[in-house]
């Protein structure tokens, strides 16, 4: 490992910290930072660091050199450091000039290793990962850097990267750079957007294959667990846009909501702007402050659109694309009027939906294998690059069928004057308007395995209706094989059957009265062929979420029900928990832990925490993160009781409605 520790190789004592961006946010934290510097002779940066005059100041007064290594808009004034090594300073042109940070930190590494006649290729796989999860431009150097580090990457040299590509089934040799954004990234990003990014480091550096396995474990856990929070909280926001459709007469997309994780609402701004081609704000509220995330279109600078709403706001940051924000809870009805007049003067009154470019017109047959393998030559592809947009003259569509989450996802079968047929698959494609009669059809290529098989996967990007007539389609086939045991009176015999015959099969279940070995709750389902669905789901945004995450083949429902049904139940096992918490782990819990617990939604867990510190059982605050803290109280009431009890008592019924309704509905796909 000499060569990828080129610091310590040449004598250095080296100790990291990467940001909470909960407790400390981005940049330099100058408190932390403050804890850090005993004994520290060179503060060197990487991504950050470009505007932090304080933090430098402070460093420099202390004695200690700072290296800045940034690629963000320069200030005014650069801070006093020692160096400040960022491409923006380069003229416009250059070729490093669009260079990320990690290519920044890379090129200083370089010129070290040059010193010595050396290289730091062995780093170049690090280089890979980290343009293409920040999603950055790929032209010039940074295309080049790219390029190179995913031929490093296949060579799978590194521990942690091996354990990752393991756990996510990814053969190396085969790795692009869609693996990298749509499996790697999101994995190593989900400690941050969860909890602390700090071991992600270690993944990535250590030479211990063990170790690498335990870290990359945990991180399945992580992105297990971001996945459901990022399906709940989008059937959430799915949920308020069809009850208030006037959410949509605004330039913006502007949502809240209490339950909110505020670690995964950038996704899901990024999903819906995706969706409704228009900037995205989702905030979190779980106190009296709201935590957003926003997303934005080509052309319209959200950052900039902030600074000019910045009197609705307590603070805000970010960069033409995305950015974050916070305000006061009871302010986001005004937040979203202001937002909205601003990007309407900023020409943003209407979605933007950008023209295909289309490369070029082809016929089904030459939809082969190989002339797919010949256009990844060009990868590879993203921002800056994107795959070619193909495009194919006259069909008609043949069949379709749903796949994933209750068919979210379309496969269907278009057919050519001459009979030939192709599979297309349409991501998300669910309950969009499908053509009737002739279209013509635009498309991306991209090689893949299906059944075992390379093929040519067609993905469907839009389509041009070319008349308007009465088609044959074959109806949907089921989303999956369904077993249905909900009415049998010998579950526990029916379940002992799908073990034997499944045994590799996930089991959901939440508080049920009998514990089930092996069994899992909603924040740890992950994808899997199978899923025993023991406990009745409390809600349609959790089953739906469930759903989503594991993209089940087949179901097998049983619907036990959970043992905290009612309001004196739910109260005793809530307290349980919460003394458990406070005895065992300092009081720190997430909100929906604890609705998982409980086997309720997250709005009931958090009225249950109310109830129970106006009974004075408990006293509790919400971080940043959105995870409470706990702590005992003095049993003296507080007030409001009759009102919170009541609004329990509510949910609790509604919840055992929903789960009535489920034990009877049709779930065949």
């Amino acid at each position: 490992m000499g060569k990828r520790r080129p610091l310590k190789q040449r004598g250095a004592r080296v100790s990291y910290h990467v940001p909470n961006r909960f407790s400390e946010g981005h940049g330099i934290h100058l408190p932390t930072l403050q804890r850090k510097l005993a004994g520290v002779e060179l503060l060197l940066t990487c991504d950050t660091g470009v505007s932090a005059h304080e933090a430098v100041d402070y460093a420099g007064a202390r004695g200690v050199d700072c290296i800045i290594t940034d690629h963000h808009a320069l200030p005014d004034q650069l801070p006093a450091a020692l160096a400040v090594v960022n491409p923006q300073r380069l003229p416009a042109g250059h070729a490093l000039r669009e260079l990320p940070g990690v290519g920044v930190a890379y090129k200083l590494i370089e010129a070290l290793a040059a010193q010595d006649d050396g290289d730091c290729d062995a780093l170049l796989d690090l280089v890979a990962l980290g343009i293409v999860a920040d999603v950055m431009l790929q032209m010039d150097d940074t295309r080049y850097l790219l390029q190179r580090g995913l031929e490093r990457l296949r060579l799978n040299e590194r521990p942690g990267v091996s354990a990752i590509l393991e756990s996510a089934q990814i053969a190396p040799a085969e790795l692009n750079e869609g693996h990298i954004g749509f499996a790697i990234g999101p994995r190593l990003n989900a400690l941050g957007r969860l909890a602390d990014a700090n071991p992600a480091v270690e993944l990535l550096t250590t030479a211990d294959r063990g170790q690498a396995q335990m870290l990359a474990h945990s991180l399945e856990g992580y992105n297990a667990r971001r996945k459901f929070l990022s399906h709940q909280v989008y059937e959430s926001a799915i949920a308020k846009i069809e009850a208030e459709p006037s959410l949509l007469d605004y330039a913006a997309l502007v949502l809240s909501h209490s339950d909110w994780h505020s670690g995964v609402i950038g996704i899901v701004a990024s999903r819906l702007v995706e969706e409704f081609g228009r900037p995205a704000v989702l905030i979190a509220t779980p106190d009296e402050t709201g935590r957003g995330s926003a997303r934005s279109v080509a052309g319209l600078d959200i950052t900039a659109a902030f600074g000019r709403v910045a009197a609705q706001l307590t603070r805000y940051g970010g960069h033409s694309m995305a950015a974050g924000m916070s305000l006061p809870a009871d302010r986001v009805y005004q937040f979203r009027r202001a937002l909205s007049g601003v990007l309407r003067d900023m020409g943003g009154a209407e979605p933007r939906a950008p023209a295909l470019a289309i490369s070029g017109y082809l016929q089904l047959p030459e939809l082969t294998l190989e002339l797919t393998e010949d256009i990844e030559r060009l990868a590879p592809f993203g921002n800056g690059n994107p795959p070619l947009t193909l495009a194919t003259r006259d069909l008609k569509l043949a069949s379709r069928k749903g796949l994933g989450r209750r068919g979210e996802h379309l496969q269907v079968e278009v057919e050519d004057a001459a009979g030939n047929r192709q599979r297309v698959i349409w991501w998300r494609g669910a309950g969009m308007d499908l053509p009737s009669g002739k279209f013509d059809l635009a498309y991306t290529l991209r090689s893949s395995t299906y059944k075992g098989q390379r093929e040519a996967l067609i993905e469907w990007l839009d389509f041009r209706q070319l008349e308007s007539a009465p088609t044959t389609v074959t109806a949907d086939e089921p989303a999956w094989e369904l077993q249905d045991y909900r009415g049998s009176d010998d579950r526990f015999s029916a379940l002992a059957g799908a073990r034997e015959w499944y045994p590799q099969a996930q089991i959901w279940s939440e508080a049920a009265t009998a514990s089930l070995e092996g069994a899992v709750n909603r924040l740890q389902l992950r994808a899997s062929e199978t899923l025993i669905v023991w406990t009745v789901p409390p809600s349609a945004e959790v089953w739906s979420a469930a759903l989503a995450t594991v993209s089940p083949d087949r179901l097998i429902l049983f619907g036990a029900l959970p043992d905290s049904a009612n309001l004196a139940s739910f109260l005793q096992r809530l307290a349980g928990l919460i003394k458990y918490s406070i005895n065992q782990r300092g009081g720190a819990v997430g909100l929906e832990a604890l609705a998982a617990a409980t086997a309720q939604p997250d709005r009931t867990a958090q009225v249950g925490l109310q109830l129970l510190r106006a009974l004075g059982k408990l006293d509790y605050h919400v971080a940043a993160s959105g995870q409470y803290q706990l702590q005992a109280a003095d049993d003296s009431p507080r007030g409001e009781l009759g009102a919170l009890r009541h609004r329990l008592d509510l949910l609790l019924r509604e919840t055992r409605a929903y789960r009535n309704y489920w034990l009877k509905m049709d779930l065949r796909g």
